[in-house]
């Protein structure tokens, strides 16, 4: 991934989160307190994670876990209440500065400022889990995506649980005039003309805070994921939602010499 292009994924989710961070974060709802978008966080946490702990035998106490994506922190403190340390990651500093704002009293939260390439700064085989939401589907090409899921499986100890979620929707919900637009926002954004873009946007009646492919990102096969994982030691225990915008896939890392 050109630098340029992070460096880009990065201004436009600094913009999000100075225009209205928590709806960016969560899109379903325009107007958040910060009491509900935490209560969100929690309700997730306990609808999309505990299941998944429970089934692949991973009691959280006393454990290592690492967030890619944490924006806000609208799911870290859930993270933080269970896990003895977690590692958040985002790669825009005005949401890590909002994150850091409201969860004060947590003291086992390590938040790091993503390259918005890899997972370099944490060394292999070091955490127990790792945790993904409405963050791959953001990524504006499909190598990036894959390149996090081996970055995810890598820093895994053995054993260890992975769960994420991407974009495995290839069928458009948009007629044609709506497909245009976008194409044509989005081609001013690759050119490096966000102000062009954006500027476009809001002339088409289109929110400019999502011009741009850091927002509209890849679409990913599940097969893709699953070979993924798999040729970097992961075993994939379930994809679910195949083949539409809320593909889920979980799994463990494959044990020494397993």
């Amino acid at each position: 991934m050109a630098p340029s292009v992070t460096k880009i994924m990065s201004r436009d989710w600094d913009a999000r989160a100075r225009k209205n961070a928590f709806h960016y974060i969560a899109s379903w709802r325009k107007e958040w307190d910060l009491e509900s978008f935490i209560a969100s966080g929690e309700e997730d946490f306990e609808r999309l994670v505990i299941p998944i702990l429970v089934r692949c035998h991973l009691p959280p106490a006393g454990k290592c876990m690492l967030e890619l994506g944490c924006g806000a922190g609208r799911m870290t403190a859930s993270f933080a209440k269970r896990f003895e340390q977690v590692y958040a990651f985002d790669l825009s500093r005005e949401m890590l500065f909002r994150a850091r704002r409201t969860h004060t009293a947590q003291k086992n939260i390590l938040w790091l400022l993503s390259n918005g390439a890899d997972l370099s700064c944490v060394a292999s085989d070091s955490m127990d889990f790792v945790f993904s939401y409405l963050v791959l589907q953001h990524l504006p090409e499909e190598a990036l995506a894959l390149q996090y899921i081996r970055e995810m499986v890598r820093v895994l100890r053995p054993g260890g649980v992975f769960l994420f979620q991407f974009n495995g929707g290839f069928e458009t919900t948009m007629n044609w005039r709506g497909r245009l637009a976008w194409r044509v926002v989005d081609a001013l954004w690759a050119a490096r003309l966000g102000m062009l873009s954006r500027t476009f946007a809001s002339a088409l009646g289109l929110d400019p805070a999502l011009a741009g492919k850091s927002w509209r990102g890849a679409s990913i096969a599940a097969d893709a994921v699953a070979e993924c994982a798999h040729a970097s030691n992961g075993v994939v225990r379930e994809i679910n939602g195949e083949n539409t915008p809320m593909a889920w896939c979980c799994g463990v890392k494959r044990q020494l010499g397993g």
